[in-house]
């Protein structure tokens, strides 16, 4: 049963009764959500819209089948978007599953390496497409690390912090326990392949909710399978942010950077 949480949520599903029709066909037993954040945040820069965190759960509440909302989201002492982040999921009452984000550093050192090696490179391209490479083609790269290495840059930072081994486990410890028949996943991440099946041959109805281009085919495929695709588009004015239900700009303008 959808109980709007919000005067604002009213407001909107008067323009959106087939959408809510929709949903409440979705929720129609025990469900639980779980949101891959650090899938779903880039999602913006496609979408042209940010999802605001607040309005999501006040949404999400406003479905009474829906007995839990996961959130998994990597942390980063100190760092703005990360801290809020974090605030935000606790103040809205997420079932918040956190951890260090891990900074590892790459060495983009050239000084030993040959001109046409792809030691370096490798490091950020796959070996795959590495093969198709020329010869001229890594000697321009390896030159283009040369010239970092003049203006004194020898490493690349990157973070990384996955949760597909979590979410996937929390999904089927929760099919064991019967905890809930239908199950949310917020992300188009391929690793969730294996999870997702063995739901749906558990018989748990499986809906992903994504936005176009941005579900791995691996995923995609499980459609012949039974795993639905929702596309959040459709719910966007009761999720994203205030000032972007009036206007459409820059996705990345007003947010705090990592």
């Amino acid at each position: 049963m959808f109980t709007p949480k919000t005067e604002r949520i009213e407001n909107i599903a008067t323009n959106k009764r087939e959408v809510i029709k929709q949903l409440e066909g979705i929720f129609n037993g025990k469900t639980r959500v779980y949101i891959d954040y650090a899938n779903v945040r880039p999602w913006s820069e496609k979408l042209g819209w940010h999802i605001n965190l607040k309005r999501l759960k006040q949404f999400l509440d406003s479905f009474s089948a829906i007995e839990a909302v996961n959130f998994y989201n990597g942390y980063l002492a100190g760092n703005e978007r990360s801290e809020k982040e974090k605030t935000e999921a606790e103040d809205n009452k997420y079932f918040l599953r956190t951890k260090p984000v891990k900074i590892m550093q790459l060495s983009i050192n050239i000084s030993s390496i040959l001109p046409d090696s792809t030691v370096l490179v490798s490091q950020f391209i796959r070996r795959a497409l590495l093969k198709k490479y020329e010869i001229t083609t890594i000697e321009y790269l390896n030159e283009r690390f040369k010239d970092m290495n003049k203006r004194g840059e020898y490493f690349i930072e990157d973070m990384k912090c996955n949760f597909d081994v979590e979410i996937g486990v929390d999904m089927l410890l929760d099919c064991e326990r019967n905890n809930a028949e239908i199950f949310i996943l917020w992300s188009g991440d391929s690793d969730f392949a294996d999870s997702v099946e063995k739901l749906i041959s558990a018989g748990k109805k499986v809906i992903l909710f994504a936005t176009a281009r941005k579900v791995s085919k691996e995923l995609s495929a499980l459609a012949d399978k039974g795993l639905m695709i929702f596309d959040i588009q459709k719910i966007r004015d009761f999720i994203c942010w205030k000032k972007e239900l009036e206007r459409k700009g820059d996705p990345n303008e007003g947010a705090p950077k990592l």
